[in-house]
């Protein structure tokens, strides 16, 4: 069983740098089309300061000519769900478990292991960049595709953003998972709450080592639970009471 995570726009580089692995051919060319722009271009480009386009240019420059610093991808992302992870807290054999089932999907890499190690970037599939004619998320879609393997189970903790890259008939074979809270029987869910549940759901899924959709559905974490009452065969429905 596999487990898909979608990248995250903060990252923090606190942690130690690890050697560089090999640079795909797509990604080498997604970066040549950036490292074309100027600063200011790239203000445009991502909606952000001068000083932030800045640091981005000079980011995507370093990558360009081999001296970009790397992290492994799990401890460079820092965005909500990925604080809720808190893979510091894994033991060796957890990290290696993470590192072996959980594929990260990335707009500048592909589809990633946790561990890979990876620049710092800004790129999501959320920035109109065209690359030989596509869009980031066509460019992307045969390898997205290529990646999922039929008979092999993946739960899809991705935001329609990054589910979306996939076609339609992949899509089709992947489980994914929703979390709602529930007040007074109202149910109720939001991006927070999303957030949240898919890091301590992921955590929690790995520090038990659940092999089998039976074994998620077993899962209990920060006061969610499974409803069978409102899941389906390709959709878990966790929810918390408050």
């Amino acid at each position: 069983m596999k487990f898909l995570i979608p990248t995250a726009k903060e990252m923090t580089e606190m942690i130690e740098k690890v050697t560089p692995a090999p640079i795909n051919q797509k990604t080498k060319t997604i970066i040549a089309v950036l490292a074309k722009m100027t600063p200011g271009e790239l203000a445009h480009f991502y909606k952000i300061k001068p000083e932030a386009a800045k640091k981005e240019w000079h980011r995507i420059q370093n990558m360009q000519n081999n001296k970009a610093n790397y992290y492994p991808a799990i401890s460079l992302f820092n965005g909500l769900m990925y604080r809720h992870i808190n893979y510091l807290k894994f033991s060796a054999s957890e990290l290696e478990q993470m590192n072996s089932n959980v594929l990260i999907t990335s707009s500048l890499y592909g589809i990633i292991s946790a561990l890979e190690p990876i620049a710092p970037h800004r790129l999501d599939f959320s920035q109109k960049l065209t690359i030989d004619g596509k869009s980031l998320k066509k460019y992307w879609q045969k390898d997205f595709d290529a990646s999922i393997n039929s008979t092999e189970i993946y739960i899809s903790l991705l935001s329609k953003e990054f589910e979306d890259v996939f076609s339609k008939s992949i899509r089709e074979q992947l489980t994914s998972v929703v979390f709602m809270e529930s007040k007074k029987g109202q149910l109720k869910t939001h991006s927070t709450i999303s957030k949240k549940g898919r890091g301590t759901f992921l955590a929690t899924a790995i520090k038990q080592q659940a092999q089998e959709l039976s074994d998620l559905k077993k899962l209990s974490f920060n006061g969610f639970s499974y409803r069978k009452d409102l899941s389906k065969s390709n959709k878990l429905v966790f929810v918390k009471e408050i």
